[in-house]
């Protein structure tokens, strides 16, 4: 609950009230291979498990971050609903993870929604749909100035990047 509320005050927060002394790290728009690897391990995790809160059958989101330590972590983990784009993730994040309940595309895959927020943000976006057992997931990305995605098989390897 704090996770959501956190994530619910850095989008109203003031983007004007940043001291602009400080140069802002922006993340890489393709992730490294230990937050893939991360990312893979902690939404595959989740999948299947219900959604506490108001959507029963939302979305689920992880963000990920480093610690201290330069370690992956999950900053938050929260319900988002299914049809609803995900807003810019807090400073900060370097990868976010969505799991959807059920396949919107004839073709499974990442969502119109997915593409239209790694265009936006610029930030790696892992989807794992959650209607299939082993849970198949996608890296969407933004390379060589578009967005494009791959598949990620059950141990880690990688497909060529579609658009």
């Amino acid at each position: 609950m704090i996770a959501a509320l956190l994530f619910a005050a850095a989008l109203t927060a003031d983007p004007a009230a940043t001291p602009s002394e400080a140069p802002v790290a922006h993340p890489a728009p393709v992730a490294d291979t230990d937050l893939r690897e991360f990312a893979a391990i902690a939404g595959r995790k989740v999948a299947g498990r219900p959604v506490g809160g108001p959507w029963p059958t939302a979305d689920k989101v992880l963000l990920i971050a480093r610690d201290d330590k330069g370690y992956p972590v999950v900053a938050a983990s929260l319900g988002f609903p299914v049809r609803q784009s995900l807003p810019a993730p807090p400073d900060g994040t370097l990868a976010v993870v969505r799991l959807h309940q059920r396949s919107e595309t004839i073709v499974p895959g990442p969502t119109a929604d997915d593409l239209a927020f790694v265009a936006a943000n610029k930030l790696p976006l892992f989807v794992i749909g959650e209607w299939a057992r082993p849970a198949p997931m996608w890296e969407v990305a933004w390379v060589d100035g578009a967005v494009r995605f791959r598949t990620i098989g059950e141990v880690g390897e990688i497909g060529p990047w579609r658009d």
